[in-house]
């Protein structure tokens, strides 16, 4: 359930003009009560916030709006260009999308932060020395969300990386490395396998991180890394990955460091911000008053201090971490032995704390300030000689490869041939092997012969053959050199 107009909308309403306008949603489940007790104590703090409640989640999605998010919320988000969200529930099913993604993308923001660190042995880790940030790409990658069915056995996912994209989230990474006094920054891909998408990562990655000689840099394949990660995490320090590793990871390393329910989040762009907890909005715990309020009220911290108001964030903070060590947690966190309080009394507990450090975990410090809109023009390299030179065309087919073959090169012309047909990947014509499990889909690669031509004419003479022929194509991808460089996978067992 969404919060109505609340108090501290009444109490900001007198905020003195050095104030910071933020649109504020109390989300769904346990996001109201959280959202309540963040805002009591960074109201406690001083923080001068001008709020602007907005409504998403659960009821508007009810209303029909399949994106969770009406008109009224994006002119708030506009005006403000700051938003504090508590978590939402997302229905299930078709047709829903994710708010969160929506937002991201459309409000250009390219990096999510999550800093992951172990509050031992006030909260149980296994990893008392843990301090690790994910920093993740927010808008590329599979997250396009783009996926068509294209026969009955098989559907696509689209995986979109771009070089000005690669070279943001990069640079980024390094800037918040340095002004974070962090040493070393360490990107995870899978560049073996997705040699081109995830290749062009690593390879920005590697080119940014020489403007950075201050700063040590390193790669490391994703599953050894993920693996590393989860075991001996006080080896890294930044990791910087793409859209799904770094969203699976974060989780990951927030768990490993004590508890998801700690962790905060902040999405960064050259305009708007957004800051919300980690977590879900856990339905169940609704109303009851028990729910932890950290995740939200860190990622409520980073807020102030991504407005500039870094002073008060070390003052919200450094009263949580007190309390913490004061033993005043709420059930999620709490040892066997202890007693846990609710989520009033934790934040009352923190506002009884302002102004107080912690005695044994490192205290907040400042951070240098940084600006995401210097980050959003990336070098663009020379220009290529981009060059027409084939074509490869799905089909669905129940046919061997050997059928669709014959039937394909008969739909051929003398100045470009049929070079090779692969199902999932792996070449099963010519010379492909009887073993090789295959669905009803087909990559059919035809390419210029060699001192010949392509040209896009070819491409609809080509179709039109095929048409004519009954061949049941289902989508086409052009094939290009740049520079000589083949821009497309070669696929296995080539």
């Amino acid at each position: 359930m969404n919060k109505p107009v609340s108090r501290f909308h009444m109490q900001s309403a007198t905020a003195l003009p050095s104030s910071i306008p933020v649109s504020v949603a109390w989300g769904d489940g346990i996001g109201p009560d959280i959202m309540d007790a963040c805002l009591r104590i960074m109201l406690a703090a001083g923080a001068p916030l001008q709020v602007e409640p907005v409504e998403i989640g659960e009821r508007v999605y009810q209303r029909g709006v399949s994106a969770g998010i009406e008109p009224a919320a994006w002119d708030s988000l506009r005006r403000t260009r700051l938003f504090f969200k508590a978590p939402i529930t997302t229905p299930q099913g078709g047709g829903f999308k994710s708010l969160n993604v929506t937002v991201r993308k459309s409000l250009g923001l390219f990096a999510n932060v999550r800093p992951c660190r172990a509050y031992t042995p006030f909260v149980e880790s296994r990893h008392p020395r843990m301090d690790v940030v994910i920093i993740r790409e927010n808008e590329e990658d599979l997250y396009a969300g783009i996926e068509h069915r294209q026969s009955e056995d098989v559907i696509q996912c689209l995986k979109l990386i771009s070089r000005p994209g690669c070279e943001r989230i990069a640079r980024y990474a390094f800037e918040y490395a340095r002004a974070n006094g962090r040493s070393k920054v360490s990107c995870f891909t899978k560049d073996n396998i997705m040699k081109m998408t995830d290749g062009l990562f690593r390879k920005v990655f590697e080119e940014v991180a020489a403007d950075y000689p201050d700063i040590r840099a390193e790669h490391m394949i994703v599953d050894i890394g993920a693996a590393r990660l989860a075991d001996t995490p006080e080896m890294f320090d930044v990791v910087l990955l793409p859209n799904l590793y770094g969203d699976i990871l974060s989780d990951v390393a927030a768990q490993i460091a004590g508890s998801v329910g700690l962790a905060p989040s902040a999405n960064i762009g050259a305009g708007f911000a957004m800051f919300e907890a980690i977590h879900g909005s856990a339905p169940d715990l609704a109303g009851k008053g028990v729910a932890n309020p950290s995740g939200l009220l860190l990622a409520g911290a980073m807020m102030l201090q991504h407005a500039g108001r870094g002073d008060i964030a070390r003052i919200i903070t450094n009263a949580w971490l007190r309390t913490l060590e004061d033993g005043v947690v709420t059930a999620d966190i709490c040892a066997a032995n202890g007693k846990a309080v609710g989520t009033e009394a934790f934040a009352g507990a923190v506002i009884e704390r302002l102004g107080e450090g912690p005695r044994h975990l490192k205290p907040a410090v400042p951070a240098a300030p940084m600006d995401a809109r210097a980050l959003v023009l990336p070098r663009r390299p020379a220009p290529q000689t981009k060059k027409l030179v084939g074509i490869d065309v799905f089909v669905c087919s129940q046919e061997s490869p050997e059928e669709i073959a014959r039937r394909l090169q008969a739909a051929s012309n003398p100045l470009y041939e049929l070079a090779l047909i692969t199902n999932r990947g792996v070449k099963v014509w010519p010379g492909g092997l009887q073993e090789t499990f295959c669905t009803d889909h087909w990559r059919c690669r035809f390419l210029a012969l060699p001192d010949k031509q392509f040209n896009k004419a070819m491409i609809v003479e080509l179709l039109r053959n095929l048409t004519h022929a009954g061949v049941d194509f289902i989508k086409t991808e052009h094939l290009y050199e740049f520079d000589g460089v083949p821009g497309f996978s070669m696929g296995q067992g080539q």
